[in-house]
């Protein structure tokens, strides 16, 4: 439920309100804006179709968390195309809940020529690199196996980056390496592109292209490099523990060695001991040299 992950600090701010404080002793909680003067036990009735689309058009994000997150069981045609521009606003949590909303709908939605359709076309044909990018967000948070070649296309083929970029996280929220998209993608000539599908590689069960992520290790950009070897520390890919052990004792960015010694101690190979005590010894970042050690003692 969404609400555990964008709106379930309210629950714990209503919670803290009620406990007395050094500050005030008023145990009256703190409710959302669309429950007050609401009985507890109708919270999850309140909202109709009318507020929904009041909170739609308000611009008041908190107005439209709140609402979408309590009217999740509310079945309004009529809402479905005031919230599907949502799923193309500035504030990503306002398209995340959009989205979530959106998928719930028994009817309006999933059908031909409706808002997923029309999300997908979005993706596939729209002029703007934004609004493609936000529909591949949003077909990743629809959740739904259709997606997977819709993105995995728009990776390996948009001439914008932050769409490859988008698309590459939609994967990763689709559980999916989009019939080796993924791995492809990681020949990308941009950095914030490979990161993405890195990111994305992270999430994925199946993926397993030890090979072309380990490439990674010499890439020009640290943060590459660094989520590569994370990555591969996270795969427990022994078979590149010699390229880690290099990047380990030689590359330039502490956060890249650190990130080296500390996959070398998940790879629990024997043979990065020397390695891991000369940098344990000499390396000039004491943040580095203690991970070494903590990494020593997982050989």
């Amino acid at each position: 439920m969404f609400a555990g992950r964008v709106l379930g600090a309210l629950v714990v701010t209503a919670t803290l309100a009620a406990a007395p404080t050094a500050r005030s002793q008023d145990k009256s909680p703190v409710v959302p804006t669309v429950l007050q003067g609401i009985p507890k036990d109708q919270a999850e009735t309140v909202v109709t179709g009318d507020k929904i689309l009041a909170a739609a058009s308000s611009g008041s994000m908190t107005a439209i968390w709140e609402t979408l997150e309590f009217g999740e069981k509310v079945e309004c045609l009529n809402c479905i195309p005031a919230v599907e521009p949502l799923l193309y606003d500035s504030n990503p949590r306002t398209r995340e809940i959009a989205a979530w909303w959106l998928r719930r709908r028994l009817l309006g939605v999933f059908g031909p020529g409706q808002a997923y359709e029309r999300t997908a076309t979005a993706l596939k044909s729209d002029a703007s690199p934004a609004k493609r990018a936000r529909a591949a967000d949003a077909l990743g948070e629809f959740l739904s196996a259709a997606g997977v070649p819709l993105v995995a296309d728009a990776l390996t083929t948009d001439a914008d980056a932050g769409v490859r970029a988008s698309a590459a996280k939609a994967l990763g929220r689709l559980n999916s390496d989009g019939g080796g998209a993924l791995g492809k993608a990681l020949a990308d000539k941009d950095p914030t592109v490979k990161v993405a599908v890195l990111g994305a590689a992270s999430r994925i069960n199946a993926f397993a292209d030890v090979a072309q992520v380990a490439t990674l290790l010499s890439d020009s950009a640290a943060n590459v490099r660094r989520r590569a070897v994370e990555l591969l520390g996270s795969m427990r890919a022994k078979d590149t523990v010699a390229g880690v052990m290099n990047i380990a004792r030689n590359d330039p960015d502490e956060g890249v060695r650190l990130s080296a010694c500390h996959a070398l101690g998940l790879f629990g190979d024997a043979s990065a001991k020397s390695t891991l005590s000369a940098i344990a010894d000499s390396d000039t970042s004491g943040l580095v040299r203690d991970q070494a050690k903590i990494a020593l003692r997982r050989l």
